[in-house]
């Protein structure tokens, strides 16, 4: 798997970052949730310059002008619910993109630090032969990402799949190269070294989903 990791260069993305961190900053749910979006926009922004272009002409009010426009087939596919900012910000700049949902949340069934990754709900078009970006804030234990995958490719075959990411860790970034196919690519703000023992990324951010929309039972 092909990573893209922002973080690693000088960029205004690395304020948006540091604002989702800052444990003083993040309080405000508007402010994070716009962070991400904007890092969304980042993101987007960055990886399409690796996607496919066709020379078309376009008619101004004073002659023809020959422009490289994308061409892929493209599908949004957030995970519920802490992928919808992010999603919002990918759609700020792919505005004509095709868009699917899926829902994947951690299940304690021992009430425990043990867990299961479950995947309920899938609403999409088809994603036979496009490009499928697959927008998840935190790429923690990787686990989630990688069950959301095999719960979508039995609709389908993707002609690709672009991973796009704010914050994930090294365990996490190596469990979904394993485990998706042979030219996968990951679009990442940042990533840190380890996982503490509830799976949660460390230094990280804390709970995007419950910072962005706020506490679940």
């Amino acid at each position: 798997m092909k990573v893209h990791h922002l973080a690693k260069q000088n960029s205004i993305l690395n304020k948006f970052l540091a604002e989702l961190r800052d444990v003083v900053v993040q309080k405000d749910s508007m402010r994070f949730r716009r962070n991400i979006e904007r890092i969304g926009e980042v993101l987007g922004y960055e990886l399409s310059k690796d996607l496919n272009y066709s020379t078309k002409d376009i008619t101004t009010p004073l002659g023809v002008k020959q422009t490289n426009l994308p061409t892929d087939n493209i599908v949004i596919c957030s995970i519920l619910r802490a992928g919808l900012p992010l999603h919002n910000g990918m759609l700020n700049y792919f505005d004509d993109v095709e868009n699917a949902f899926i829902s994947a949340y951690r299940h304690h069934p021992n009430n425990d630090e043990e867990f299961e990754i479950v995947v309920e709900y899938f609403a999409a078009p088809s994603i036979d032969g496009k490009t499928l970006l697959l927008v998840d804030p935190m790429l923690a234990t990787g686990r989630s990402m990688v069950e959301v995958y095999e719960g979508i490719k039995k609709y389908g075959t993707p002609k690709e799949i672009i991973i796009v990411s704010v914050i994930g860790s090294e365990e996490g970034v190596e469990y979904v190269g394993k485990h998706f196919p042979k030219g996968t690519t990951l679009w990442i703000g940042d990533i840190d070294e380890k996982l503490n023992d509830k799976g949660y990324i460390v230094p990280g951010l804390g709970d995007a989903g419950d910072l962005a929309y706020g506490a679940k039972l």
